[in-house]
């Protein structure tokens, strides 16, 4: 039986290994999910919730052992571990709260003898391939509403957050969700290869631009559901009657959160010349204040890089930054020892001909450029193949509103980033991705519409 090592990336010891899944176990757990879905189907929507509910009393019970388990296997911070599943917990109160509204039927005529209504049914198998970075509130963010909306799944999670993603799958099947009508993969890219070949109604990914592409054209022919959500290079401009110390603060955090490992990390920042100095000044203070640590320390607030191959990446944007003439205020290097460590990085002085501004970083690495305007500043953030999210700091909503209305980005923020709301949509333009999660739209997205003729005799 083939199995999977799983290793601490503070610290390069082995965690744990866990059996895993080859290219015939895939098969025979797609044919069961298969089999189970009409059944799943039936069961009522109230039972569904119910057993919800009791899988987020799960979450709450084993909640600092869960956290413990995310930071020791992906090297997140405990305490923005705990963060995650406490996060998690208000999605699942949306999902609760919004479902049986979303899925009703719609009546949509009544006149002449003739009914229309729209039902919304299961797509049926749903396959997730998951993410190591926030891996409860990305599985969470599919799974759930999936489930809840009859679809069995077939959960992947990344071979960087299997344990995470095996407590996710145990719990679910303590709450009461049948064994076959959720299902977790274990392995890494062969086991993902062997469920694109899988018969499925809807595949949802999480991760890389280059993978999202792969999946695409390995399962066109199959003209099933495809959401993709990738990459982003995410910018964040800082007018020039914004309060500079607030807007540094607010930035650093959302570049350095995570370890810059997030999909909307703010990666590149525009400042306008008249609060520039200012702003880098206090920008570049925040960050030195950042602990750099054993993750399983309360006070750590920069974390390992999960993956190691990132080190190299994140290297390079570092060289080619500073041979085009970038200024390195603070960090810049690998740290010696065990584990995979990158020090908090900032650059000024940087434009468009660095990677650090137009490739994704995924790590604590940000570049700061100075604008002369708001027109300036839009073309700016705009220049890129991606577009996730965008902010704005000013005290004028009205030009924020004008401003962020420019932008190509699916998330915009006015004097904030780096935040999900359940409520809202998440989605991404070009290069980050298609289809969304989130809100009542990625509840939608786990249904297709059947359109009813109903002619009374």
């Amino acid at each position: 039986m083939p199995t999977l090592d799983i290793h601490n990336p503070a610290t390069g010891a082995l965690l744990a290994q866990v059996p895993a899944d080859d290219a015939a176990s895939v098969a025979a757990k797609a044919a069961t999910a298969r089999a189970a879905q009409p059944a799943w189907a039936r069961v009522p929507l109230a039972e569904k919730l119910a057993m919800l509910r009791r899988f987020r009393a799960g979450v709450v019970s084993e909640l600092d052992a869960l956290a413990t388990t995310l930071t020791q296997e992906v090297g997140k911070p405990i305490g923005q571990a705990r963060n995650e599943l406490n996060g998690l917990l208000p999605r699942i109160d949306f999902f609760l709260e919004q479902t049986e509204h979303t899925i009703r039927d719609e009546h949509v005529f009544d006149g002449g003898g003739m009914h229309e209504q729209i039902s919304h049914i299961p797509l049926g198998v749903v396959a997730n391939i998951s993410a190591w970075n926030y891996p409860w509130f990305v599985g969470g963010n599919v799974v759930l509403p999936a489930l809840l909306t009859g679809n069995t799944v077939l959960y992947k999670p990344s071979e960087y957050a299997t344990l995470s993603g095996l407590h996710l799958t145990r719990l679910l099947h303590a709450a009461g969700v049948p064994a076959d009508a959720m299902q977790c993969l274990v392995g890494a890219g062969e086991v993902g290869s062997a469920l694109l070949q899988q018969r499925l109604d809807g595949l949802f990914f999480t991760g890389s631009h280059a993978t999202g592409v792969r999946i695409a054209q390995a399962v066109a022919p199959k003209l099933l559901k495809l959401q993709l959500e990738l990459g982003g290079k995410d910018p964040a401009y800082v007018r020039a009657d914004a309060d500079p110390r607030a807007a540094a603060e607010s930035l650093a955090d959302g570049a350095m959160y995570n370890t810059g490992q997030s999909c909307c990390s703010v990666e590149r920042i525009y400042v306008h010349e008249s609060v520039h100095d200012d702003f880098l000044a206090h920008f570049v203070a925040t960050v030195q204040a950042m602990r750099l640590g054993d993750p399983m320390r309360d006070d750590t607030y920069i974390g390992a890089i999960t993956r190691a191959p990132q080190l190299a990446v994140l290297q390079a944007q570092v060289d080619d930054a500073l041979a085009r003439g970038a200024r390195l205020h603070c960090g810049g290097h690998t740290r010696p020892g065990p584990g995979h460590w990158f020090e908090p990085t900032v650059f000024s002085h940087v434009d468009h001909t660095m990677q650090l501004m137009r490739e994704e970083s995924f790590g604590p690495l940000i570049g700061i450029q100075k604008v002369r305007g708001d027109d300036e500043a839009v073309a700016l953030m705009n220049d890129t193949r991606y577009g996730l999210t965008a902010g704005v700091y000013t005290r004028d909503e009205a030009r924020a509103q004008a401003l962020l209305a420019q932008v190509n980005a699916g998330t915009v923020y006015w004097n904030c980033c780096d935040r999900v709301s359940p409520r809202l949509p998440w989605s991404g333009h070009g290069d980050s991705g298609v289809g969304l999660t989130l809100s009542t739209h990625g509840i939608l997205a786990f249904t297709r519409p059947k359109a009813w003729h109903l002619r009374r005799p």
